[in-house]
């Protein structure tokens, strides 16, 4: 028998493209030492590491609670790899990323690998979502370079890691309120703001919030990189929240929700001025009527 440190299992998660958080999570929850993500068109695969000292069955009966969840999700494959240097290959799979026309997010340690006259939006990929690398909220940073003005007050609703909040801030806002629901995503978003990327603590208006309930502040610019029906839910105290000709930008919509939420813009105040689509993924813009 090798010894249980020549070896790990690996067993591979594959499931619709945008469940890449959801499956990383229900894979480190279930006691693995490292994933990692590849994309395949509309198709995600995560292959997840178990340690040798347990037999593969005893992983696999650990692991299938948590995917009892996704009956989209199939196990696709599974066996033995060969033991490699996570603790430095795992910071590989962040490379830096170019979004938009300004924009490059990426991880602290690629920090100077960035392409010249980019702006780089450091992230450390935590729990939080948002760490940039997925298409909805690469379609809000779209979006954002193109209606942000200089000077404006900006609300970041469903904030996560804050990268949102962050990218508005380095691009010439001069004050982001960030709200989330849930309370562990505060710190997470206070550091990659304020240690990662330098910026002044008086910039950031970070607490726990639900979508705009108790939010009586006045914005330029609302970004709200929710799903659908979180979405939905806020449509109707956005106009409120916006300063005369004051814009929106939704995304965590596929195309299909976006036609039906570009439905309810008006009747809510709200008139479309432009669209971008990163594979099945929307993110639109909208200004106070």
């Amino acid at each position: 028998m090798p010894k249980t440190d020549d070896f790990w299992w690996y067993v591979t998660l594959s499931g619709p493209s945008g469940m890449e958080d959801a499956l990383s999570s229900a894979a480190e929850d279930s006691g693995c030492i490292g994933s990692l993500v590849t994309g395949r068109g509309d198709l995600v695969d995560v292959q997840v590491y178990y340690r040798a000292s347990r037999d593969l069955g005893e992983w696999l009966k650990v692991l299938e609670p948590y995917l009892e969840q996704w009956s989209e999700v199939k196990i696709s494959d599974m066996g033995k790899i060969e033991n490699r240097p996570w603790h430095t290959e795992w910071m590989d799979a962040f490379p830096p990323l170019n979004v938009g026309e300004k924009l490059v997010v990426m991880a602290p340690w690629h920090a100077g690998k960035e392409d010249r006259g980019r702006l780089p939006v450091y992230i450390y990929p935590g729990s939080a979502f948002g760490t940039g690398y997925h298409q909805s909220t690469q379609a809000v940073l779209t979006l954002l370079e193109r209606y942000l003005h200089e000077g404006d007050v900006v609300a970041d609703i469903g904030c996560g890691s804050a990268i949102l909040s962050i990218a508005a801030l380095k691009m010439g806002a001069s004050l982001a309120y960030a709200r989330d629901l849930d309370p562990s995503v505060v710190s997470e978003a206070v550091r990659n703001t304020l240690e990662l990327n330098g910026l002044p603590a008086e910039k950031l208006d970070i607490a726990v919030g639900d979508l705009l309930k108790g939010f009586d502040h006045k914005v330029d610019l609302l970004m709200a990189n929710i799903l659908f029906e979180p979405n939905k839910a806020l449509l109707p105290d956005v106009s409120r929240a916006l300063n005369d000709g004051g814009r929106a930008i939704f995304s965590g919509m596929v195309k299909a929700e976006g036609e039906q939420f570009k439905a309810l813009l008006e009747q809510n105040g709200l008139r479309l001025i432009d669209e971008v689509y990163f594979d099945d993924w929307c993110g639109l813009a909208a200004e106070k009527i």
